[in-house]
């Protein structure tokens, strides 16, 4: 159990409030307060439980008669949910990624739902937990994988990718400019002394970038590309917001907080795309009514709080963006 470890939900009463309240506006400061009086009726989705705190809030302005299935690849959130599931009978639980979430709710009889919620970032007890390897500041083993019961941890893949493979990693999902002389390090080491914790792995990319980004530590970003690569992140987004788009109902909302570029991208050019997929054909000579219609409103973005960033400093990177959809048939 992770009980020592705790983690402070980021943009909890603006995520929720974008999932159920008909009014939201992400101009209006008042969504990042409390709501009340809510019972939104119908089937929601948290496709990254975590440890619970949007679903448990969620729950709290659902209707009796609601639902709300939770997803998540780490065992210890899914005993989470377990146990919130023990106090709330409408709350299903699905241990896997929410890349799988179309086929495991048509799998139970679900074709659509009224919201669908992700928080892309890693819970604070992931971080904190030096056992799970995500950590460049805690001493602990190279295993970085969102779910510890199957695939490669981050020790057997430095051991057997090459340097391109590893060059090409921390270059596209970490946008280091130092990726080069990185995979170059981490291959002179493992000649003699394979890396074997994330502080070893740590030292060695310090070592190597000669500037530093100001209040970033210089593994900060191959740690993020690593953890992205093996757990096939950027990927799994992307098809989860195709599958998205085929779930919710007319009207239905979908919310995602980001918390770094690359994710925060393709959420973006995901909802441009579908809310003004005209733009493709601009230069085509085709009549407005042959144009394709927009899928989803978009309902724009939303960053915490200065009382939240204050009060939570990981907040401050995040980015939840916001959209509804439309009449129209895909």
């Amino acid at each position: 159990m992770d009980t020592a470890f705790t983690h402070t939900t980021v943009l909890l009463y603006a995520t929720v409030n974008a999932l159920v309240n008909p009014d939201f506006y992400s101009k209006d400061s008042a969504i990042h307060l409390s709501l009340s009086g809510m019972r939104a009726k119908g089937i929601y989705v948290d496709g990254t439980f975590g440890r619970g705190g949007h679903s448990r809030y969620l729950l709290s302005q659902l209707a009796p008669d609601a639902q709300l299935f939770v997803f998540d690849k780490d065992p210890l959130a899914i005993e989470e949910a377990k146990r919130l599931q023990a106090t709330d009978n409408r709350v299903q639980i699905i241990h896997g990624g929410f890349s799988t979430m179309k086929e495991a709710l048509h799998a139970r009889g679900i074709d659509q739902v009224q919201g669908i919620l992700l928080d892309l970032g890693i819970s604070s007890p992931q971080i904190d937990d030096a056992r799970r390897g995500f950590s460049f500041m805690k001493e602990g083993p190279l295993d970085m994988r969102m779910d510890t019961t199957q695939g490669m941890t981050a020790q057997e893949w430095l051991e057997t990718a090459d340097v391109e493979q590893i060059k090409e990693v921390i270059k596209n999902y970490g946008e280091e400019r130092f990726a080069f002389q990185i995979a170059k390090a981490i291959e002179s080491r493992r000649q003699s002394n394979p890396l074997r914790t994330t502080l070893e792995l740590a030292e060695l990319v310090a070592a190597t970038v000669r500037t530093r980004e100001k209040g970033q530590h210089p593994a900060t970003r191959t740690f993020q590309a690593i953890r992205i690569y093996l757990n096939d992140e950027l990927e799994e987004l992307s098809r989860t917001l195709a599958s998205i788009l085929s779930l919710l109902v007319p009207e239905g909302r979908m919310a995602v907080i980001s918390f770094h570029s690359l994710e925060d991208r393709r959420v973006k050019q995901f909802i441009a795309q579908a809310a003004n997929p005209a733009a493709a054909f601009a230069r085509m000579p085709l009549r407005e009514s042959e144009l394709p219609q927009p899928t989803l409103k978009n309902l724009g973005k939303v960053s915490a709080s200065k009382e939240e960033v204050a009060a939570n400093p990981r907040s401050r990177s995040a980015i939840l963006r916001v959209a509804q959809r439309t009449e129209v048939s895909l």
